[in-house]
């Protein structure tokens, strides 16, 4: 509607002016547009992370998954670790014993399946006793009748009572 006062008489004239070409019409169009293309971007946005943190999620327990497996086999290999470290350190006490025999191995003769040390000093039969014991070995076997040697019998605890260093009676076959 289109109002023009002119010479003190007002004409009313319908005039009819097409809205793209109005300022407020084109304003809101674009605000619209604008609005739509927002929405657009939010459902889109919404989408994609919706997307993306499926896939983090699914990943991330992945990487739970492959942590709780990479702990256990952790654990195992340090068990097996100790483990080894043990042996080890056996193997190098059972080494060191060996090999101070070997250097000692002087006064040592086998017989069958043992090693017999024969002193030549003469010691009663309490220092023989220490000695050997000190040697890893005890009192116990006599195989050259023609010395006079000390053999792993003591009366000890009961005189006249015969019995080996171990404890068992003289009457156990040896």
């Amino acid at each position: 509607l289109f109002v023009q006062i002119l010479d003190d008489s007002v004409h009313c004239d319908s005039v009819h002016v097409q809205w793209w070409k109005r300022p407020s019409g084109v304003a809101a169009v674009c605000l619209g547009l604008l609005c739509v293309l927002l929405l657009a971007g939010i459902i889109g946005l919404s989408v994609y992370y919706g997307v993306i943190d499926h896939h983090n999620s699914t990943e991330r327990d992945q990487l739970q998954d492959r942590n709780s497996i990479l702990t256990k086999e952790r654990d195992q290999l340090q068990t097996s670790y100790n483990n080894l470290t043990e042996e080890r350190d056996q193997l190098q006490t059972e080494r060191d014993i060996l090999s101070w025999r070997l250097t000692n191995l002087e006064g040592w003769q086998k017989f069958e399946s043992n090693w017999y040390f024969l002193s030549t000093e003469t010691e009663t039969w309490k220092q023989s006793r220490e000695d050997c014991l000190k040697r890893g070995a005890d009192l116990e076997f006599l195989f050259n009748p023609n010395k006079a040697l000390w053999i792993g019998l003591t009366d000890s605890v009961t005189e006249g009572t015969w019995i080996w260093v171990d404890g068992t009676p003289l009457t156990t076959p040896r």
